[in-house]
């Protein structure tokens, strides 16, 4: 079983060195957003072709990179556009659904690249040598610099690891350069008999993710303190937009820079805690596919008497920020890659309705989530609980029955196939059926939020 992890290298530049580099990655950016406004002007192609033929000459005589480097570029403003391509398909099939009103304007002007990181291909544009030192090409030749790095990813090199593509990154604030390379390592596959155990993940705001096991033991990783700090970024980030001078523009870039950090360590943290609890099992995460809008918050119809919709509340914008904004599916990444390191598995499976069902007797409706809050109670059998905790238990049962498939069939799908409507109605009606064992059920005021 491969998985791919990242080197973190720190590149020991001269004062010359550092100037040759730098230099490469704004002539990188800035032919990045000239073959971008190429594409832009040829009717928004994503043909790498059509890019190669028209940029490939100025990318050289102009910007002097390199012809490994040029064609990094022409590869990477492609794969922007398909990817937006991508999005613009997906938004007219929401929007003939009626799932969203809004439209995409991700295509309505040439995609900007504001950040210099250049990529770089091994053996063509970087390679490694003796004495722990890297030669890196520019746009003036190419370049040793000794490194430092990580012991166990220097030991990984060393050893012949499968190295894949770099970037070259650049930390202003200490003017240091790093080189992140892609590592590919042989990770043992866990066979069924191997993971003793099965854990569903249910992800959230209030309760970044809770687990539960199939016996009912459960772990809570609260995001209040962080959401709170999220929130005062929010509120600064607005009042420096507002301002719009030079100064809190600036700013605002150092402020995203400090939220994005935020968040990924605190997704790292809670990642790591989940593997740890939880070595060598079978771990359930939900396909959060189009999450953000299936838990958008929308407009309110008015009653009779009035006419149109009223606007969404100061409250429910709040809500559609904080779900828009925190990072769903880099927390579930980080989860699957760890978990692939320390010998266990994690498993996608369906979400639709996790929050809803109730898992001792399988009524689904809203109403069981009053008010959308933290209390889970049936309106058929009165079974009451914390609603995550229910929405981790509905996924641990239904990774249960992926991997009693798995031991009948020999077979193992991670991610659901979400596109076929036929089989995904046939496995939630297999979900209906499936029932949470009342041995197991912990008391409420066990529980955060119990009393």
């Amino acid at each position: 079983m491969q998985q791919i992890i990242t080197a973190k290298l720190k590149l020991l530049t001269t004062a010359e060195q550092l100037v040759a580099l730098r230099t490469t990655q704004l002539a990188y950016r800035d032919a990045l957003n000239a073959v971008s406004s190429y594409a832009f002007e040829q009717g928004k192609t994503s043909n790498l072709t059509r890019l190669h033929k028209g940029m490939y000459v100025e990318l050289r005589t102009r910007y002097h990179l390199p012809s490994q480097l040029a064609c990094s570029v022409e590869r990477q403003v492609a794969a922007t556009y398909k990817g937006l391509w991508t999005k613009v398909k997906k938004n007219a099939e929401h929007r003939r659904a009626k799932i969203t009103k809004k439209r995409f304007k991700g295509l309505d002007k040439p995609p900007k690249y504001s950040s210099p990181t250049v990529q770089y291909t091994y053996k063509r544009d970087y390679t490694f040598q003796r004495e722990s030192q890297i030669s890196v090409g520019t746009v003036n030749g190419r370049i040793s610099i000794p490194y430092q790095g990580y012991d166990k990813h220097l030991a990984l090199i060393r050893r012949g690891a499968s190295i894949g593509d770099a970037k070259l990154w650049y930390e202003k604030a200490r003017k240091t350069f790093y080189l992140l390379v892609a590592l590919e390592i042989e990770v043992p596959e866990p066979t069924e008999e191997q993971l003793n155990e099965v854990v569903g993940v249910d992800a959230g705001i209030r309760y970044l993710a809770v687990t539960s096991t199939s016996t009912g033991k459960a772990s809570f990783h609260p995001g209040k303190r962080t959401r709170h700090t999220a929130n005062h970024y929010a509120r600064l980030r607005k009042r420096l937009q507002q301002k719009g001078t030079r100064g809190a523009k600036r700013r605002l870039r150092r402020i995203e820079q400090r939220e994005r950090r935020l968040k990924a360590q605190a997704n790292h943290t809670i990642a790591k805690q989940i593997i740890k609890q939880h070595p060598h099992v079978l771990i359930g995460l939900e396909n959060l596919t189009d999450i953000r809008e299936r838990t958008k918050r929308k407009k309110r119809k008015r009653k009779k008497n009035g006419k149109g919709t009223e606007p969404v509340s100061p409250k429910a914008r709040t809500a559609n920020r904080v779900y828009s904004q925190w990072s769903f599916a880099e927390l579930q990444s980080l989860i699957s890659y760890k978990a692939t390191l320390a010998g266990s598995l994690a498993v996608k499976v369906d979400a639709d309705y996790t929050s809803k069902a109730c898992p001792l007797c399988g009524h689904t409706e809203d109403a069981n989530r009053p008010r959308k809050g933290l209390l889970f109670v049936c309106q058929h059998c009165h079974y009451t609980l914390h609603a995550d905790l229910v929405g981790a238990r509905n996924v641990t049962m239904r990774t249960l029955l992926l991997r009693q498939d798995w031991g009948k069939t020999g077979c193992l799908s991670l991610i659901p196939d979400a596109s076929d409507k036929e089989a995904k109605a046939a496995r939630l009606s297999r979900y209906a059926e499936l029932r949470w064992s009342p041995e197991v059920n912990p008391s409420l005021r066990d529980l955060p939020g119990g009393s």
